[in-house]
């Protein structure tokens, strides 16, 4: 071959040295604007987000606490015709600080999450970082969907069980702390149950496991949204159980239609 025959591939169109224009390198799975860090600054960054989200929590825990009385009222409301005793002094006040921390988390929930976001969005591809909004923004549905259904189904369920199950024997006067422990536990909880389908969509949008897969263990899934809704349940009732664990049953189900939904 002649020199004026040879040809110089480093400038071949189609052939990049980096492997950015390799076919066979998805974009989706590249990562965009990729910035190489040291471990000592990772746990920098780490620190700072840390802080950042205890300082949102402490606001909004603080925010809570100086509003703490309408939000006990309002947790009160489901108990109709039961009279709150503080059986120790000091008792209502410590209530006053649950209600005020997990109302301040939920307050803050947002703001904790983005500083999570900010903190893991230089490590995800492409294709992560679609998934992201979504499932964060699922997540936030389902959990406040969660307290909601806990406020108005499971805690009068379980309450009006309670009440009408000792009404002739006994006077409904109970300890405030143990109700708010009881309604705290049963809310938060639920609220968890309720991210279901968020994992679901994660698994199944990572390749980890399939819609036929989630569908061909349903035998296992009510069993276990049965012992799912037994454990917890605060209360002893098989109503509320059955509520919750229908609930586990409805949202697992339709976590397998999303994923189908997405192609999985």
């Amino acid at each position: 071959m002649t020199p004026s025959q040879d040809v110089d591939t480093s400038t071949e169109p189609g052939i990049d040295l980096e492997g950015y224009g390799n076919p066979e390198v998805n974009p989706l799975d590249e990562l965009p604007g990729e910035i190489e860090m040291s471990i000592f600054d990772h746990l920098e960054e780490l620190r700072q987000r840390i802080f950042y989200a205890l300082i949102g929590v402490a606001v909004g825990v603080i925010g809570c606490f100086l509003a703490v009385k309408p939000i006990v009222q309002l947790l009160e409301v489901p108990a109709k015709g039961v009279k709150f005793l503080q059986l120790a002094p000091g008792e209502y006040f410590f209530v006053s600080l649950k209600v005020a921390g997990y109302s301040g988390l939920v307050l803050a929930s947002p703001f904790v999450l983005y500083q999570i976001i900010q903190f893991v969005l230089p490590g995800l591809t492409r294709r992560e970082r679609r998934l992201l909004v979504p499932v964060m923004l699922g997540s936030s549905v389902l959990f406040v969907g969660g307290l909601v259904f806990a406020y108005i189904l499971l805690i009068p369920a379980a309450l009006n069980f309670f009440i009408s199950y000792g009404a002739d024997v006994v006077e409904q006067l109970w300890s405030i702390d143990k109700y708010f422990e009881f309604v705290l536990l049963l809310l938060f909880s639920t609220g968890l149950a309720f991210q279901i389908p968020v994992i679901q969509l994660l698994l199944g949008a990572l390749g980890i496991v399939s819609s036929q897969i989630m569908l061909s263990g349903w035998r296992y899934v009510i069993i276990g949204s049965v012992v799912l809704g037994a454990v917890l349940t605060p209360s002893t009732d098989p109503f509320t159980q059955s509520l919750l664990a229908g609930a586990v049953l409805g949202l697992y189900f339709g976590g397998i239609g999303l994923v189908k939904l997405v192609g999985k």
